[in-house]
């Protein structure tokens, strides 16, 4: 046990002061990255929601990955700076985990509050994981992408999304089994700094699992990786437009002014 002692939280143990200064740091970066997103930068307003939601989940590690691969350096420098595949894939990535570990955090605390046991929570999860991230953040959010039609969007993302989401529960539940029926039981229950240090943990090993396949993915033209309001069109545009866009991402070239222009018509 450590001197510190909080209130409501009592005496804590050394992993629980860890945990909390991981929780301020989380909070800090993920102010930061609400702030850039809605003030400095033109990427696409649910792509903004992902991040910020995957920064929650990761912390600093969250924030430097913005800055790295999504932050724009200099006015107008957007499109070629998120241009090349593996910032592509990370858009992917981001935009996957946000809607998954939403619906995962949410049926974990859940059953964990209800008591359930461990095989059902795991069930849980998935289903509502997959779930949201399926029906809300991929079709949803991205039928505009689709021109307009929700039917589309959620034909389109099915395949994608499952891949995607099968990587993120891949890594995610070894290291939730790992963290959470270890040593301290109290990782378990949502009640404890512990539990919350565990799942962000979670998260993390999911992000990085799921990258590759997402790479991937961006790479084939089965799933989009990041673009801008200023090409694609606050709107929505047409799916051809979009795979021009997406082909014109992977060679590592600005989308032309005439094509831009059409994408804000539609």
């Amino acid at each position: 046990m450590t001197d510190l002692s909080i209130p409501l939280l009592g005496p804590l143990a050394w992993i629980d002061a860890v945990v909390l200064i991981w929780i301020v740091l989380t909070l800090a970066s993920a102010a930061y990255v609400a702030w850039d997103a809605s003030t400095n930068n033109p990427e696409l307003t649910v792509m903004k929601w992902g991040w910020v939601l995957v920064t929650l989940y990761t912390g600093l590690l969250g924030a430097v990955l913005y800055v790295m691969s999504c932050k724009e350096p200099r006015p107008g420098t957007h499109e070629r700076f998120i241009s090349p595949l593996w910032k592509q894939g990370v858009g992917s990535t981001i935009h996957c985990v946000a809607g998954d570990a939403t619906g995962i955090v949410f049926a974990a605390t859940a059953t964990a509050l209800l008591g359930f046991p461990m095989w059902i929570d795991f069930i849980v999860e998935y289903a509502l994981g997959f779930g949201f991230g399926l029906f809300v953040f991929q079709a949803l959010f991205m039928k505009d992408m689709m021109g307009g039609s929700y039917r589309r969007a959620l034909t389109m993302s099915l395949v994608p999304e499952w891949l995607s989401m099968n990587m993120v529960m891949a890594g995610m539940i070894p290291a939730m089994t790992l963290l959470m029926m270890g040593q301290d039981m109290r990782a378990m229950e949502p009640a404890h700094l512990v539990y919350w240090g565990a799942m962000s943990a979670s998260i993390i090993v999911g992000f990085v699992v799921a990258y590759p396949v997402n790479v991937w993915l961006v790479a084939v033209g089965l799933k989009h990786g990041m673009g801008t309001q200023r090409a694609l069109g606050k709107g929505g545009h047409s799916p051809d437009l979009e795979q021009i866009w997406q082909r014109m991402i992977r060679r590592g070239r600005r989308r032309p002014a005439h094509a831009a222009a059409a994408g804000h018509s539609h």
